[in-house]
């Protein structure tokens, strides 16, 4: 420890001049004559390393010095040795359990004084390189998790550009629907059914999940995915296999790996179910009411809404105002009736999401739904 500071306290004058002395060789010395004034040379940015502090002073003895040092976060952590004339065993217990680190009893014995004094600052000096280790242990972790989020995020960006780039129409679709689903998670996360799962956390994954809603549609061939007409049945039979085939492929990539990720489990139950009704009239399972994920329903009112407003090779964009009456109109059949009301109650964010991140280039191709 480079040049330690000691403060040194004590109503006596000569005590101070012996023990500045004795320690001035050695370290930086600095001397206070009152508990008041120790307590405020101990602050930042004079804040010494070691204090040695008599306990019998006048206003203000040394146990309340001790007390009020422990008490304040700037000081809390300097390590006090005791020096007193008292030489009963209670008083000594008593100045260890309010904090202090020693007990030196007068007279002063240099030898002793000095050794204790150097085993308190080697302590010090250990325990502050232990602290600043792991702050930038902390730091460190933190880069890297923020790191890891980023490349995951970017993955996930990654994929699902690329599952639209098999079906260029919908452009900023991703972008909308992600937003859409992160203000309904908001304005649901109080609500009694959703709170315990609206955890921030799940929140988050949601939020980041949902752009890999259609990554199954990689898998539909391009006869079907770029047809510029609608399906016949036998088309949207096999169009309709893409919620399922997003699925298998999350899944396909949790068997690599040896451990569950979250992001991915939201990622599956969106792409496998977001098609599914509150009725149970959906596909591909038929699943119906609380038996559909949450995250899925969610995506079911995002993906719709924005398929709605957007123009297609086979129809115009709608108002807003239409797509939200059509919502409405599917409350209790196609969509859960509270994630409908949250909808309601946050339109008007949801047309601010749709202004901000709206389509330029239109007249690409999306296949029609019969």
């Amino acid at each position: 420890m480079p040049d330690p500071t000691i403060l040194i306290v004590d109503d006596e004058p000569t005590n101070l001049a012996v023990l500045s002395k004795l320690l001035q060789p050695c370290y930086k010395v600095r001397a206070a004559n009152s508990g008041r004034r120790c307590l405020a040379a101990a602050l930042p940015p004079q804040t010494p390393d070691l204090i040695l502090l008599d306990v019998m002073m006048p206003d203000m003895n040394g146990y309340e010095v001790l007390r009020e040092l422990r008490a304040e976060p700037a000081t809390r952590d300097i390590p006090v040795l005791f020096v007193t004339a008292l030489d009963d065993e209670a008083d000594e217990e008593y100045g260890l359990e309010l904090g202090a680190a020693d007990y030196l009893t007068k007279p002063i014995r240099p030898g002793i004084l000095l050794a204790r004094v150097r085993t308190q600052l080697d302590a010090k000096y250990g325990r502050d390189l232990l602290r600043d280790r792991n702050v930038l242990l902390e730091k460190e972790v933190a880069r890297r998790m923020h790191e890891n989020d980023l490349i995951q995020l970017v993955s996930i960006r990654a994929l699902a550009y690329l599952a639209e780039t098999r079906d260029p129409e919908t452009g900023n679709h991703i972008l909308r629907t992600q937003a859409y689903v992160h203000q309904l998670a908001l304005a649901l996360r109080q609500h009694p059914r959703f709170s315990d799962v609206l955890t921030p956390r799940y929140c988050d994954l949601l939020t980041k999940s949902a752009p890999l809603h259609d990554i199954g549609k990689v898998g539909i061939p391009d006869a079907i995915l770029l047809k510029p007409d609608r399906l016949t049945e036998a088309e949207w039979v096999i169009m309709k296999t893409h919620a399922r085939l997003g699925a298998v492929a999350i899944e396909k990539a949790e068997a690599d790996i040896d451990m569950p990720l979250d992001f991915l489990v939201l990622a599956k139950q969106i792409a496998h179910w977001h098609h599914e009704k509150w009725d149970g009239s959906g596909y591909p399972d038929g699943l119906a009411g609380e038996a559909i994920p949450v995250a899925a329903r969610f995506m079911a009112l995002a993906d719709v809404f924005d398929a709605l407003i957007s123009e297609r090779v086979y129809k115009p964009a709608m108002p807003c105002e239409a797509a939200r009456d059509i919502i409405a109109a599917g409350r209790g059949r196609h969509f859960d009736p509270d994630v409908v009301d949250a909808f309601l109650a946050n339109f008007a964010e949801f047309v601010r999401i749709a202004e901000r991140h709206c389509d330029f280039v239109a007249g690409h191709h999306e296949p029609a739904h019969p």
